[in-house]
């Protein structure tokens, strides 16, 4: 008997073990075989993205420890910081508009990212020279408010970069297949991804060499591993520079590579050209722009009432607006499934957050210090590219309506454990299991289950503005529709201010020469605030893909 069994069980070994590989070739591998080195330069732009999350930890422990900022405050100043993602359709339109000096644009978005690092460098290192010139808060705010400036510069360069990485002659200047360009196309975007979840895994790792000795660090010594972390972040914007660079040395090299085969320079032009032909200017989209700046910035500067609230109403009327023109260039279907795509994503991201308030209760009561949060971002960054790869056919085979909608739920189901921790589940685990599941451990399963999630709804409807959006107008498609879905996170941050505002959550603030406590710690609300965000972000996708499955709309 054990002998007929054999030969069986071994060919259901071998036969598992080629399924294996059958699906890590077609999943993994051939991504990768499909690289090309004229992906490069837009990839380490998006790497400088990905890390740009360095700060985040060191961010969090900085206005906790010695900023009075209250919840409700910084997540106001979220709403402002994402203003300029908001637009990125100007900035898209500017780079269409000026695509020989899109080169310049980036190098500018370079300089702000700069500046921004180094104020807080200046108020690490040099606290008191920087607070006579202005208090601690403002500075901040204005580190704060310089950044995205500048990543949505190099944003919007960048995506139009994916559009010029993917080749439409080969080396010796015959066309390449319709179908072929559309695969790469969607490599190029997958690709783009993973660079920004690689970009957050390197950030994991040095996150998790500075802050390894943690417990045994003195606050003197913390500070100096912040101000080593900022000082390493300067690498954001020199990447994105060397990027450009290379892009500038591959397309002089692909041009002499043509002339070798005998093309004339104006035939070199119709091949490596996305744009043959100029991009006329669209006056409503940089006047309007215009007008929106100076109307935003009045209306922040002046404290208007409701200030926030008329900046997203007026954004969110422009960009339908310029959605509305921009789209009537399509077909019908095409339009419709545009619309429909961008409106599901929107209600996906404008889910509000309890904010920073669950943080600070995390570093507070379940005593989450900078390593263990480094653990996490890293646990997290592994997952979720390992995500993108496993999920990769899933979403060329699946509608986003399907895809917002399994999102969603499983994202709701993720964010019971953290609310079952705040309500002792995690003590209960505990005893349970001779102290083994204890809060890190949940944090650990919890973040590992969820992270594959938040890098997967974006990936379909950029490969369809890369492959289907008109030529010269790629960069403004990438700008509109990702102003479009950003936009949704200034409409989430509202709504976590508002909650933050009715449910008040405040971790202890001390004065950082006395010690002296100015805010008392009080958690006793943040249960009612997660019940409430966890409601809301299964409720708000799932009645946008309703929408659209019942009516004209649909979704890639």
């Amino acid at each position: 008997m054990p002998s007929s069994i054999r030969p069986n069980a071994l060919t259901g070994t071998k036969g598992m073990s080629k399924g294996i590989l059958h699906w890590l070739d077609r999943n993994i591998i051939d991504l990768f075989r499909d690289f090309k080195l004229s992906y490069l330069p837009p990839l380490m732009v998006y790497v400088a993205a990905g890390i740009s999350s360095l700060t985040a930890i060191v961010g969090t422990f900085f206005v906790k420890d010695y900023l009075s900022l209250s919840s409700a405050m910084l997540a106001s100043l979220s709403f402002w910081i994402a203003i300029p993602w908001s637009l990125k359709m100007v900035f898209g339109h500017l780079v269409d508009l000026f695509w020989r000096a899109k080169t310049l644009i980036l190098f500018v978005g370079a300089l702000l990212i700069a500046l921004s690092l180094l104020i807080m460098i200046g108020l690490i290192a040099e606290r008191a020279a920087m607070e006579r010139i202005l208090p601690v808060d403002t500075w901040y705010v204005i580190s704060s408010l310089l950044a995205p400036l500048g990543y949505v510069l190099q944003d919007a360069v960048a995506d139009a970069m994916t559009v010029e990485a993917v080749p439409r002659v080969s080396e010796d200047g015959s066309p390449i297949d319709e179908e072929k360009i559309k695969l790469m196309h969607t490599t190029m975007q997958t690709l783009g991804r993973v660079a920004v979840v690689g970009g957050s895994l390197l950030v994991s790792l040095i996150n998790l060499y500075v802050f390894s000795d943690i417990q045994k660090m003195s606050e003197a010594q913390k500070v100096q591993g912040y101000l080593y972390v900022y000082w390493t972040a300067l690498i954001i914007p020199l990447l994105s520079v060397l990027g450009v660079v290379i892009a500038v040395w591959l397309r002089a090299n692909a041009r002499r590579k043509l002339e070798l085969h005998g093309f004339s320079q104006v035939q070199i032009g119709q091949a490596l050209d996305v744009q043959t032909e100029p991009t006329a200017p669209n006056w409503t989209i940089l006047v309007g722009g215009l007008i929106f700046v100076v109307f935003t910035l009045t209306m922040g500067l002046s404290q208007f009432p409701y200030g926030q609230e008329i900046i997203f109403l007026g954004s969110l009327a422009i960009l339908l607006y310029l959605i509305a023109r921009m789209t009537s260039e399509l077909s019908t279907e095409m339009r419709t499934t545009l619309i429909g795509t961008a409106l599901v994503i929107f209600m996906f991201r404008a889910v509000p957050t309890p904010g920073p308030s669950i943080t600070w209760w995390a570093i507070d009561d379940l005593k989450f210090d900078q390593y263990f949060m480094s653990v996490l971002t890293l646990v997290g960054g592994v997952l979720s590219l390992a995500g993108m790869f496993i999920f990769r056919r899933f979403l060329a085979e699946r509608s986003i309506a399907f895809v917002i909608g399994i999102l969603a739920i499983a994202s709701t189901i993720f964010m019971l454990p953290t609310l079952g921790m705040y309500y002792g589940l995690h003590h209960w685990t505990s005893a349970m299991t001779g102290g083994v599941v204890d809060a890190r451990f949940i944090a650990l399963v919890d973040t590992a289950v969820e992270s594959p999630l938040g890098q997967l709804a974006m990936i379909p409807m950029l490969a369809w503005i890369a492959r289907s959006a008109p030529e010269n107008l790629k960069a403004m498609y990438f700008a509109v529709m990702a102003s479009f879905t950003n936009l949704a996170l200034s409409a989430s941050q509202l709504g976590t201010k508002y909650l933050n505002e009715f449910y008040v959550v405040t971790r202890e603030v001390r004065d950082p020469i006395t010690g002296v406590v100015k805010v008392a710690a009080d958690y006793s609300q943040l249960g009612s605030l997660m019940v409430i965000c966890i409601l809301l972000s299964l409720l708000l996708p799932l009645c946008a893909v309703g929408f659209v499955k019942l009516t004209r709309f649909k979704a890639i």
